[in-house]
């Protein structure tokens, strides 16, 4: 009697064992892969605004992650040099700027107006004549000098910051942003990053400071050239 209880423990605990194991595969699945092909939802929705605005996408916003969406999701990722599977994982949407605390806010942001103007100024100031990607990626340098322990710690000190701005500088800082810039600043706000961490930029046309053309690049985007 006692070995068939035995037997009977060991069965129930190898179903329960199977049940969770397969249960958690599922989840990590779940979490590796948020978006995809036959996804729907407020994400994809806003997967599809941001690529819509960036150029990628020229489809419906409808929330339906179909084989348009997927297209847009590869040339995005081609571009920004992340795997090309069509899937919105967890780094392809850190590269969109799209976190887990939007997904219910349909790409809404708590940023300060404040910040996001004066972003936008900068941005407008330094990288007018730049494509989209190289506006959000003045402003990503931005926030990534308010992260660094090298520079202030916050938007206004970064921005003013003596002698880091040729706009600054000569005032162009102070000209009205057009709506393309103040996108560019959320976006930068919300976490694109398409300089990959860099906290300066330069042209390689008209630099000729030793030092700058000492660090070590991340990226050229249009006429900038970002390093770390």
């Amino acid at each position: 009697m006692l070995k068939k209880s035995m037997k009977t423990i060991v069965i129930i605990f190898i179903i329960l064992s199977t049940i969770v194991g397969t249960y958690c595969i599922y989840k990590n699945q779940q979490v590796e892969a948020l978006s995809k092909y036959g996804s729907s939802g407020d994400e994809v929705r806003q997967i599809q605004e941001k690529l819509k605005r960036w150029g990628y996408y020229n489809g419906n916003v409808d929330g339906i992650y179909g084989s348009q969406t997927t297209a847009a999701v590869k040339s995005f990722q081609r571009k920004n040099g992340l795997t090309v599977d069509g899937i919105a994982g967890s780094q392809t949407l850190t590269a969109m700027g799209i976190t887990s605390s939007q997904s219910s806010s349909s790409g809404s942001s708590s940023s300060r107006p404040s910040d996001v103007n004066l972003i936008a100024r900068a941005i407008y100031g330094e990288a007018r004549g730049e494509s989209y990607v190289g506006q959000v990626a003045v402003g990503a340098v931005i926030m990534n000098r308010v992260k660094s322990s090298k520079f202030p710690n916050t938007i206004a000190g970064v921005v003013y910051q003596k002698g880091a701005f040729d706009a600054v500088s000569d005032g162009q800082i102070n000209l009205n942003p057009d709506n393309t810039a103040k996108k560019a600043a959320q976006d930068a706000l919300n976490g694109w990053d398409p300089t990959y961490g860099a906290i300066y930029y330069f042209n390689p046309n008209t630099a000729t400071n030793a030092w700058i053309w000492s660090r070590p690049m991340t990226v050229t985007i249009g006429k900038h050239r970002f390093c770390k």
